[in-house]
């Protein structure tokens, strides 16, 4: 859903509706945990596992994610209550990465003297130039696996917004696609990146993605649209570790 350019995620942004992403681990077995299921459990018969047990020692064979070893949901808040943090997703300031690929994103777009970040709308009278900030704060130490990772390219995504659509069921945007690529040449500290929207008459969204560069081809709706998106798992041989993204939520420009 997030990854593919022009497709479904897109395709909701499209149509103007605010919808945020998230990034979670699907956490059945961790590794390094002590615990195991309820002797004598049957799903088949109970619909459950026993409640789990301590197993008297570490498991080493497990390879399942305790939160933000890999996947991580990062949020502008204003302070650290539980408040201030749900406000921030409601608001839709939020970025997500895989690995600690980043350690930090600050996104702006902006028009003379007023800016927003994720998840704002920005308006403007039409026929404005819109700019776009982008202010990374590279890998700051290794991550879980022990290695710290660097960035090797940023990707700008950008989509008319075309309103509600007749057609519920195309899940696809065709005029969404990378409009900006920028190498990253940097391993430690902070990249600055700008890139200026145009002058715009018609509503647009802009959202982000980031790669470590080692795993990347054409994307499903083609390289005019997406030339070098994520690549499809190798069945038997897919290591997170070295298929590092980020993502981050959307800004729009509404111009009138």
């Amino acid at each position: 859903m997030t990854a593919t350019v022009g497709g479904l995620w897109d395709s909701l942004l499209a149509e103007g509706k605010p919808w945020w992403i998230t990034a979670n681990s699907d956490s059945h077995n961790v590794y390094a945990d002590t615990a195991v299921r309820g002797p004598n459990s049957d799903f088949e018969a109970n619909g459950r596992h026993n409640d789990p047990v301590y197993s008297g020692g570490v498991s080493l064979t497990d390879t399942d994610f305790w939160p933000g070893q890999y996947s991580r949901t990062h949020v502008g808040a204003a302070s650290f209550s539980y408040k201030a943090v749900m406000d921030g997703i409601r608001a839709g300031r939020v970025w997500v990465d895989h690995g600690g690929l980043i350690s930090g994103l600050d996104v702006r777009l902006s028009y003379g003297g007023r800016e927003v970040t994720l998840g704002g709308a920005l308006h403007v009278r039409r026929g404005a130039q819109v700019d776009l900030t982008i202010k990374i704060s590279l890998a700051n130490g290794p991550n879980w696996a022990q290695f710290q990772p660097t960035l090797a390219r940023v990707d700008v995504i950008q989509g008319d917004v075309t309103g509600p659509v007749k057609d519920r069921d195309a899940f696809a945007t065709p005029t969404t696609k990378v409009v900006k690529s920028f190498e990253v040449d940097s391993s430690t500290g902070t990249v600055r990146l700008t890139y200026s929207l145009g002058r715009l008459d018609k509503p647009v969204y802009v959202r982000l993605r980031g790669t470590d560069g080692n795993r990347s081809a054409v994307g499903v709706n083609g390289a005019s649209v997406d030339p070098a998106g994520p690549a499809m798992d190798v069945l038997g041989d897919a290591d997170p570790w070295k298929d590092l993204w980020f993502y981050s939520n959307p800004m729009w420009v509404l111009p009138a």
